[in-house]
């Protein structure tokens, strides 16, 4: 941690730092252990993105009942965090937890899609625009603006991105579930779980807005974080009146799974070109 970002911490702390240790995870800016002289221990993000954004997303997800560090202090460039104790270990234990909490967070509904404010993915921005049609949203906002960005970043040859326009072109038939605009986390993998073995302590780094929940179980069938104790117990736990989850909900993975891999094409580069690709004929594009 830079002389700034310490003259910060203990400004804010009106305390000197006894002791810090930078902290895995630090994919955009750096995270460290700060122990603090009179005993308090925080944690301190620094980054180039506003932190501002990250406070207002996990105040959210507070709000609306999921646990996450608490945010202590928050400015453009530093945000201080409580320290929450405890790995990233994923047992059958804590997938059934996880399900548990994940079933609450997507049971919170709003009106449309979206989020109050535009968010982050890492060091990427989210548009967020309020909008009543899921696969506009999705279409639009999500896979569209991402595979835009990232032809103009030199990342995505012009014939993949009419591969990606034309599958967009057929989201109303391919998303015809109608799902509810659910409160999801948008990130949710083993690093970003802060956990004690056999339950979640704290959910980190969010991306959150309203969005089909499957967006999520996407997410964390293609990152392993989450296997069948996860899948079952969420199958138990899922909103609506028939319970379980809609129909095709396998079928829609591959079409949920480009959004993290053109994320991941902008944040790491060309080895995620060819999964794209991959999954683009999977589907048939």
């Amino acid at each position: 941690m830079d002389h700034t970002s310490r003259a910060a911490v203990e400004s804010w702390a009106d305390a000197s730092i006894a002791d810090s240790a930078e902290l895995d995870g630090g994919e955009v800016g750096s995270v460290h252990r700060i122990d603090l002289a009179d005993g308090r221990r925080v944690v301190a993000k620094t980054a180039a993105t506003d932190l501002r954004t990250e406070a207002r997303m996990l105040r959210h997800l507070a709000d609306h009942g999921l646990a996450v560090p608490e945010v202590l202090y928050a400015a453009e460039d530093l945000l201080v965090l409580e320290f929450v104790e405890g790995g990233s270990t994923i047992t059958p234990s804590v997938e059934r937890d996880l399900a548990d909490r994940l079933a609450a967070l997507h049971a919170e509904s709003a009106p449309t899609f979206g989020f109050p404010i535009d968010t982050l993915t890492g060091k990427l921005a989210l548009p967020n625009p309020r909008e009543a049609d899921w696969p506009t949203f999705f279409g639009e906002h999500r896979l569209g603006y991402m595979a835009d960005c990232a032809v103009e970043e030199g990342l995505l040859p012009g014939a993949d991105a009419e591969r990606i326009d034309a599958l967009v072109d057929d989201l109303p038939a391919l998303l015809d579930h109608d799902p509810e605009p659910s409160l999801i986390h948008g990130d949710v993998w083993t690093e970003n779980l802060v956990t004690d073995g056999e339950s979640v302590r704290a959910f980190l780094d969010p991306a959150c807005y309203h969005a089909d929940p499957e967006v999520e179980l996407a997410y964390i069938d293609w990152t392993g974080t989450g296997g069948e104790a996860f899948f079952e117990r969420y199958r138990e736990r899922a909103a609506g009146p028939d319970g379980g989850l809609p129909d095709g909900v396998i079928e829609r993975r591959p079409v949920y799974r480009l959004l993290p891999l053109l994320v991941h094409l902008r944040h790491f580069g060309a080895e995620y070109r060819e999964p794209i690709r991959e999954t683009l004929a999977e589907l048939g594009y």
